[in-house]
């Protein structure tokens, strides 16, 4: 999955759609108004001529790519975890599916799971629910309940946790310390429940966890991906690495290393988000990896497997929604979070029109 400058599909991306990438993610250079962002995610829809999956970054407070009328202006996460109102936070999770879908997304990059325990974590902070691992976990579930039942998959994130950080990965390979017992008591917790509650979809944490690998961050470790995500948690949805282009990757490994170290720890799909000769480098290293041997084929087509089922649950073709962008169900909702909701789903309304 891809990135791409500007607001249009140049000669690069087309290209790599051609070759099959899955789909693509918009940051803030890529978005406009409600009409423009429509009409690209229309437009890459169309040129694909099959089903393309356009992904987001939409959280609510400072990590929204999706900003101004229509639409909704949300707080961030830790006001809605300091409420600690599971149903509201899933209305919440409707409301983003509704507008994201209203524009053309059909992958949100949300809930964030990790536990905000440190004041410091220059990253994380009020993206996270809550210092309590139960509510992260309950409220995170919640969320992504909300996004999948308005026809978003959720993505929750970073595992196997990037709360207690004293660094950004996008500038830096962050290291924690913390014992095993410490990780299973805090930071594994909400992503437990997360697999526990069968929801789409994982994004890795580039992230050093001495307990777990001495040697490899968590996108290019076995011992985690596999050993802890899929044998320990039970988690079978799509597994998405963060930006192969991060720093914390980039300074240390090359992406054609980290693209196949990562397929072989148990990533289903790669993020490469900035330069096209960086996206095809990881796609020339996973082709001739498994062309060697180096990575089998029933690794490739187990990550098919999961990848399949979520296009086709989410993957939806180009459509016009934008008139049902915001409606005073939405505004409500942002604006009081409040008890008057209490015995009416202010989103029945959104749904309907669905």
């Amino acid at each position: 999955m891809v990135g791409f400058p500007g607001t249009r599909v140049d000669a690069d991306l087309a290209s790599l759609m051609d070759d099959g990438i899955y789909g693509a993610i918009l940051f803030k250079r890529n978005v406009g108004t409600a009409q423009e962002t429509a009409a690209l995610c229309h437009a890459l829809k169309v040129r694909a001529g099959r089903p393309f999956i356009l992904s987001v970054d939409q959280e609510g407070g400072r990590v929204a790519r999706l900003r101004g009328a229509p639409f909704t202006t949300l707080p961030p996460m830790r006001e809605l975890g300091q409420r600690g109102d599971a149903d509201v936070v899933e209305r919440v999770g409707r409301l983003l599916a509704h507008e994201l879908r209203a524009v053309g997304f059909d992958w949100d990059f949300a809930p964030v799971l990790d536990v905000d325990t440190n004041p410091a974590n220059p990253v994380i902070g009020d993206r996270s629910f809550s210092r309590d691992a139960e509510a992260v976990g309950r409220l995170g579930v919640a969320l992504a309940r909300g996004l999948e039942a308005g026809g978003v998959a959720s993505c929750g994130k970073h595992f196997p946790g990037h709360g207690d950080t004293m660094t950004d990965s996008h500038l830096t390979l962050p290291r924690l310390p913390h014992d095993l017992e410490r990780l299973r008591r805090v930071e594994l917790v909400p992503f437990r429940a997360f697999a526990q509650a069968r929801l789409a979809s994982l994004m890795t944490a580039h992230v050093m966890f001495d307990a777990l690998d001495k040697e490899m961050p968590a996108t290019m470790s076995e011992r985690v991906l596999t050993g802890v995500l899929r044998q320990e948690l039970g988690f079978d949805g799509v597994l998405v690495s963060d930006d192969l282009e991060m720093k914390a990757i980039a300074a240390h490994y090359s992406v054609e290393e980290a693209a196949v170290r990562g397929t072989l720890a148990g990533v289903d799909l790669f993020l490469v988000c900035h330069q096209v000769d960086v996206q095809r480098r990881a796609i020339e290293a996973v082709v001739k990896a498994v062309e060697s041997g180096r990575i089998p084929r029933e690794r490739i087509i187990e990550a098919h497997r999961r990848l399949d089922v979520l296009a086709a649950r989410f993957a939806h073709p180009a459509e016009d929604r934008l008139a049902t962008l915001g409606g005073p169900e939405h505004l409500a909702l942002a604006q009081g979070l409040d008890s008057s909701f209490a015995g009416k789903d202010p989103t029945e309304v959104m749904l309907a029109s669905r």
